[in-house]
């Protein structure tokens, strides 16, 4: 749904925290939940030339931007993704990559997780009742997790994150009747 990446992005950046370097995160070096390689991406092709050259000293405004463009375009503009859906599912991008966020979003639907948003997607997507979508996406994305060789170290952290960010979901939704959580 257009016009929610603010409020998104205020969630996202809540779970993502600061700064970090831990030797057993995929990631990397990361600020603000940005790694490293996409900041030397993001400097290359930046018009701005004053850049620091370290994620951990890049400043907010550049930080949001990398969202804006490698997280939240092009589907959190859609009116596809509701107003709650599209923060999950963009939370998801964020931490797991658009692929495997894709796939838990298709299991979540019901349909073929073949990683690619087309018009069996979409169609799912419009048809969902938004509510029972994000538990569902709230229970894959817990699966999905568990299996993972970093769970064990990591796993706590991960479920904290997506029960907030299932909380935080249902309270988007615009109802008659708040959401239970």
């Amino acid at each position: 749904m257009k016009g929610n990446f603010k409020k998104s992005l205020t969630l996202i950046r809540i779970v993502e925290g600061g700064n970090d370097d831990d030797k057993d995160d995929p990631g990397g070096r990361t600020s603000r939940g940005i790694t490293q390689r996409e900041w030397d991406a993001y400097r290359t092709l930046s018009a701005e030339k004053n850049l620091p050259q370290d994620v951990w000293e890049a400043p907010d405004w550049a930080i949001n931007y990398v969202y804006w463009h490698s997280y939240w375009l092009p589907w959190g503009e859609t009116d596809w993704f509701r107003v709650g859906v599209d923060y999950s599912y963009t939370d998801m991008r964020v931490h797991h990559g658009g692929y495997w966020a894709t796939r838990i979003l298709q299991r979540a639907l019901g349909v073929k997780d073949d990683g690619h948003i087309g018009i069996v997607t979409k169609t799912a997507l419009m048809q969902a009742d938004s509510a029972v979508l994000i538990r569902a996406i709230h229970a894959r994305r817990t699966g999905y997790m568990a299996k993972l060789y970093w769970f064990r170290k990591f796993g706590k952290g991960w479920i904290a994150r997506n029960d907030f960010v299932e909380r935080r979901a249902l309270k988007m939704l615009p109802s008659q009747e708040p959401v239970s959580v």
